[in-house]
Protein backbone atom coordinates (compact mmCIF):
# COMPACT_ATOMS: atom_id res chain seq x y z
CA UNK A 1 0.00 0.00 0.00
CA UNK A 2 1.34 3.43 -0.76
CA UNK A 3 2.19 5.86 1.98
CA UNK A 4 -0.30 8.69 2.02
CA UNK A 5 1.33 12.21 1.03
CA UNK A 6 1.60 14.54 4.36
CA UNK A 7 0.30 17.94 3.86
CA UNK A 8 1.74 20.71 3.77
CA UNK A 9 0.35 21.54 7.16
CA UNK A 10 2.47 18.80 8.15
CA UNK A 11 5.56 19.85 6.72
CA UNK A 12 4.85 23.21 7.91
CA UNK A 13 4.31 22.01 11.97
CA UNK A 14 7.46 20.32 11.81
CA UNK A 15 9.17 23.11 10.91
CA UNK A 16 7.30 25.23 13.80
CA UNK A 17 8.38 22.64 16.22
CA UNK A 18 11.74 22.80 15.17
CA UNK A 19 11.78 26.46 15.72
CA UNK A 20 10.48 26.50 18.87
CA UNK A 21 12.85 23.76 20.05
CA UNK A 22 15.72 26.62 18.94
CA UNK A 23 13.80 29.17 20.93
CA UNK A 24 13.75 26.98 23.72
CA UNK A 25 17.00 26.09 23.70
CA UNK A 26 18.46 29.49 23.97
CA UNK A 27 16.45 30.17 26.72
CA UNK A 28 19.28 28.03 28.50
CA UNK A 29 17.34 24.82 30.10
CA UNK A 30 18.81 21.84 31.69
CA UNK A 31 21.40 20.88 29.88
CA UNK A 32 19.54 16.68 30.69
CA UNK A 33 16.61 18.22 29.14
CA UNK A 34 17.95 20.24 26.39
CA UNK A 35 19.43 16.54 25.84
CA UNK A 36 16.26 14.56 26.22
CA UNK A 37 14.81 17.07 23.38
CA UNK A 38 17.72 16.58 21.00
CA UNK A 39 17.92 12.75 21.15
CA UNK A 40 15.24 12.06 19.05
CA UNK A 41 16.74 14.57 15.85
CA UNK A 42 20.17 13.25 16.44
CA UNK A 43 19.05 9.21 16.42
CA UNK A 44 21.75 7.60 14.13
CA UNK A 45 18.89 5.55 12.63
CA UNK A 46 15.33 8.01 12.31
CA UNK A 47 16.73 11.49 13.24
CA UNK A 48 16.69 13.78 11.42
CA UNK A 49 19.76 14.11 9.25
CA UNK A 50 19.09 10.77 7.97
CA UNK A 51 15.54 10.89 6.93
CA UNK A 52 16.57 14.51 5.42
CA UNK A 53 19.16 12.72 3.13
CA UNK A 54 16.45 9.95 2.61
CA UNK A 55 13.83 12.53 1.49
CA UNK A 56 16.22 14.53 -0.97
CA UNK A 57 17.38 11.28 -2.37
CA UNK A 58 13.50 10.37 -3.13
CA UNK A 59 13.19 13.90 -4.10
CA UNK A 60 15.73 13.26 -6.95
CA UNK A 61 14.47 9.93 -8.16
CA UNK A 62 10.63 11.23 -8.62
CA UNK A 63 11.86 14.24 -10.28
CA UNK A 64 14.71 12.08 -12.14
CA UNK A 65 12.07 9.51 -13.39
CA UNK A 66 8.66 11.25 -14.10
CA UNK A 67 7.38 11.43 -17.57
CA UNK A 68 7.79 14.68 -17.81
CA UNK A 69 11.02 15.53 -16.84
CA UNK A 70 12.90 17.00 -19.48
CA UNK A 71 16.06 15.03 -19.81
CA UNK A 72 18.53 18.13 -20.37
CA UNK A 73 21.91 18.55 -18.83
CA UNK A 74 20.52 21.11 -16.01
CA UNK A 75 18.17 18.53 -14.96
CA UNK A 76 21.24 15.89 -14.32
CA UNK A 77 22.73 18.92 -12.79
CA UNK A 78 19.92 19.39 -10.30
CA UNK A 79 19.51 15.82 -9.70
CA UNK A 80 23.27 15.76 -8.84
CA UNK A 81 23.07 18.57 -6.84
CA UNK A 82 20.01 16.74 -4.48
CA UNK A 83 21.78 13.85 -4.62
CA UNK A 84 25.21 15.66 -3.01
CA UNK A 85 22.90 17.80 -0.62
CA UNK A 86 21.51 14.17 0.73
CA UNK A 87 24.70 12.82 1.02
CA UNK A 88 25.94 15.54 3.13
CA UNK A 89 22.82 15.46 5.08
CA UNK A 90 23.66 11.66 5.84
CA UNK A 91 27.36 12.52 6.75
CA UNK A 92 25.45 14.71 9.75
CA UNK A 93 24.41 11.24 11.16
CA UNK A 94 27.59 11.64 13.22
CA UNK A 95 26.04 14.04 15.74
CA UNK A 96 24.18 11.21 17.22
CA UNK A 97 27.72 10.08 18.29
CA UNK A 98 27.61 13.60 20.33
CA UNK A 99 25.08 12.46 22.65
CA UNK A 100 27.42 10.08 23.88
CA UNK A 101 29.62 12.86 24.84
CA UNK A 102 27.18 15.21 25.93
CA UNK A 103 25.22 12.38 28.17
CA UNK A 104 29.05 11.43 29.55
CA UNK A 105 29.46 15.28 30.36
CA UNK A 106 25.88 15.90 31.81
CA UNK A 107 26.85 12.46 33.93
CA UNK A 108 30.14 14.51 35.12
CA UNK A 109 28.29 18.16 35.82
CA UNK A 110 27.98 18.80 39.30
CA UNK A 111 24.53 18.93 41.20
CA UNK A 112 25.33 22.46 41.61
CA UNK A 113 27.81 25.21 40.84
CA UNK A 114 30.10 27.06 43.57
CA UNK A 115 28.58 31.23 43.67
CA UNK A 116 32.06 32.11 43.44
CA UNK A 117 34.84 30.89 41.34
CA UNK A 118 37.40 30.74 44.42
CA UNK A 119 35.76 27.30 45.47
CA UNK A 120 36.68 24.31 44.93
Amino acid sequence: MPASAPASGDIQAVTDTLARLTEYLREKPEPAEALSLMEPLLDEYTGVPVQLADALRALARAVQEHPSTPHTRGTDLLIQELRTAAWEQADQHTLHYALDDLRALNRKAPESRPECGLCP
